[in-house]
């Protein structure tokens, strides 16, 4: 595939998970898909792997976050795509917010999202997760 097509399954990707369209999500992804979310007091943090753990991720994600992905710059070369944006939003349990700079290294492959591995704020995260010793936000 070119460059412009990768691109496009990106965006398309970013845009099926926007508007909840899990069908279309499914389409985009390759079975054995790896998610890379890095991280350790983030409920999200971990490797998933296939359809079953996108649909984990996703629905832990659902549970967990409140939050609005703005992807702004795609940058492309061969079947790697860098995608760079932000993110803002609340964790549920503590009702706090967050600010997360972020980049995804995506692996197109066969038309289909591959391999995503996220570079994030995990400090924001990590901050708007944790509960004081009380066990309150």
């Amino acid at each position: 595939m070119s460059i412009e097509e990768n691109i496009q399954v990106v965006k398309d990707f970013f845009a099926a998970i926007g508007s909840g369209d899990k069908q279309r999500l499914l389409a985009l992804v390759a079975e054995d898909i790896e998610w890379i979310i890095p991280g350790e007091d983030w409920p999200l943090a971990g490797t998933h792997r296939g359809h079953a753990g996108l649909a984990d991720v996703l629905q832990k994600a659902s549970e967990e976050v409140e939050t609005s992905t703005e992807p702004a710059e795609f940058v492309a070369q061969g079947d790697r795509v860098m995608v760079v944006g932000v993110a803002t939003g609340k964790i549920k349990a503590t009702n706090r917010t967050f600010k997360d700079d972020w980049v995804f290294a995506i692996t197109v492959r066969d038309g289909k999202v591959a391999k995503i591995r996220e570079y994030i704020d995990t400090q924001a995260l990590a901050r708007a997760s944790r509960m004081d010793a009380s066990g309150l936000a």
